[in-house]
């Protein structure tokens, strides 16, 4: 099939057309939309912090309103795909999400509005925040690994340990809400260690209920971005609804597989530590970008 034409009129230097890019760089985003999906669905997370800077750097999309409701959809659908298989084995807590949900998806709509509010200072802002969470990312994950290493016992209960802190779960998912919307993530890196300290849920049980306040919420962001986006950012989104099409079959395939063949035969340890290093390699690129704005 014939790809899009461009738009006349670019909404940046660089751009999301199809029509512009090079057969290498569709194979390339292709085949990382499937891996990132297959590895972040073993962990519970969505996979938005590798997904951004995927569609930035191998595909040379801006960051903005587009690249962040697709960044969004993707994450979606990692989301249903492992927030369903956690279900049907029990691993959530419905209460938890709830309570969670009343924080998370005003923070949504919050987030969108602030990106608004950042307008061309989106790019700069999004690197410092993202250096931010990355770190933390690889922080929480290495704490996790050696929790494995050492042999800490795991509750097998889904239900919480303790009553449930409702404020504070809720301030806490409120933050992930607007994280969520202005870093085009999922949040897991937030809910998942605040249903574990403010839900007292277990890990499983917290991994599962941060799925599924994810189903929500990132939804809710991915509609409010694009009802905000310039026309003539909705104009290349349109463009690339073929191709975003086939991103999110991958994608569903990868969190599949990640779900089924990841948890299976590759241990736990050695699939964060991928990840660690994925997130590692993009945490450097960020800091190089925002020291060469600097200097």
């Amino acid at each position: 099939m014939k790809p899009p034409q461009c738009p006349t009129k670019k909404r940046h230097v660089e751009t999301t057309c199809w029509a512009d890019r090079t057969n290498m760089e569709e194979v390339l985003m292709a085949t990382g939309v499937f891996l990132v999906a297959f590895l972040f669905a073993p962990v519970g997370m969505g996979g938005g912090m590798l997904f951004v800077p995927l569609f930035h750097y191998a595909g040379g999309w801006p960051i903005d309103g587009v690249l962040i409701a697709t960044s969004l959809m993707l994450t979606t659908v990692v989301s249903y795909g492992s927030g369903l298989a956690h279900r049907a084995k029990g691993h959530v807590h419905d209460p938890s999400i709830r309570s969670g949900l009343v924080g998370a998806v005003p923070g949504a709509v919050l987030g969108v509005v602030i990106v608004i509010l950042l307008g061309s200072n989106l790019d700069a802002v999004f690197k410092i925040l993202s250096v931010a969470m990355l770190a933390w990312a690889l922080v929480k994950t290495r704490n996790k690994i050696q929790q494995i290493e050492t042999g800490e016992p795991e509750s097998l209960s889904n239900e919480p340990q303790a009553a449930i802190e409702h404020g504070a779960l809720r301030l806490g998912t409120g933050v992930g809400g607007v994280l969520s919307s202005v870093l085009a993530i999922g949040s897991g890196v937030v809910y998942v260690p605040m249903l574990q300290q403010k839900a007292h849920l277990p890990t499983r049980s917290s991994i599962g209920s941060s799925l599924h306040i994810m189903m929500v919420v990132v939804p809710v962001a991915v509609l409010t971005h694009l009802m905000v986006v310039t026309s003539e950012e909705r104009a290349s989104f349109v463009e690339s609804m073929p191709m975003l099409f086939v991103w999110m079959i991958l994608t569903y395939i990868g969190a599949i597989l990640g779900a089924k063949i990841g948890m299976k035969y590759i241990s736990p340890t050695n699939i964060m530590r991928v990840f660690m290093t994925l997130v590692g390699v993009v945490l450097v690129r960020y800091v190089m970008d925002i020291g060469s704005s600097v200097v």
